[in-house]
């Protein structure tokens, strides 16, 4: 039996660094941002040495994408606030941190008949037209699956690794069931 793998593609999270941002001041001194008020009201800040993208709000609060792992987000944050302090800002309390969503891709090791899926999985969308694969929300959870005929899958909604782990490992175990019953 194939055994099931994935990779966290993403993980995105909010942090707050208790102190005042003036997006305006920051933007004009550090170049690897982008800010237009009229547009967001966040500015994008751009780390391309770690490959983070952040949004940071006057607030002080943060949020954080591309990072590859849940422990990878207190460094992202620290390169954040290494950056920030560039433009004399000084964070002196310890940033609050939350991961929002995990993104991890893989492969579930069987093929699948996604039209079969779609009739027997109380809570699955497919609509081949418009997108090649299936949506799966895991019932009673916050979960999401995308499926594919290959048996490639993407799932995102996680808060942490071992609901990705435990979740692909239950997508896997429902999917088999359903094989089983056709």
């Amino acid at each position: 039996m194939p055994v099931t793998s994935y990779t966290i593609q993403n993980v995105v999270a909010s942090a707050s660094l208790f102190v005042d941002v003036p997006l305006e001041k920051v933007a004009m001194k550090l170049a690897n941002t982008e800010y237009n008020p009229e547009q967001f009201p966040g500015l994008v800040l751009k780390l391309t040495s770690i490959k983070v993208t952040a949004l940071v709000f006057s607030s002080g609060k943060i949020v954080v994408t591309g990072v590859k792992s849940e422990a990878l987000v207190k460094d992202a944050v620290k390169a954040i606030q290494k950056e920030l302090e560039k433009a004399g800002i000084k964070c002196t309390k310890k940033p609050e941190m939350k991961v929002e969503n995990m993104v991890a891709s893989g492969d579930i090791g069987l093929k699948l008949n996604l039209t079969n899926l779609a009739f027997s999985l109380p809570t699955a969308e497919y609509e081949p037209e418009q997108f090649p694969g299936l949506v799966y929300k895991v019932p009673n959870h916050h979960i999401t699956f995308l499926l594919f005929s290959t048996g490639k899958i993407v799932c995102t909604g996680a808060k942490n690794e071992g609901e990705i782990k435990k979740s692909v490992k239950e997508l896997r175990k429902t999917l088999l069931a359903q094989q089983k019953n056709k």
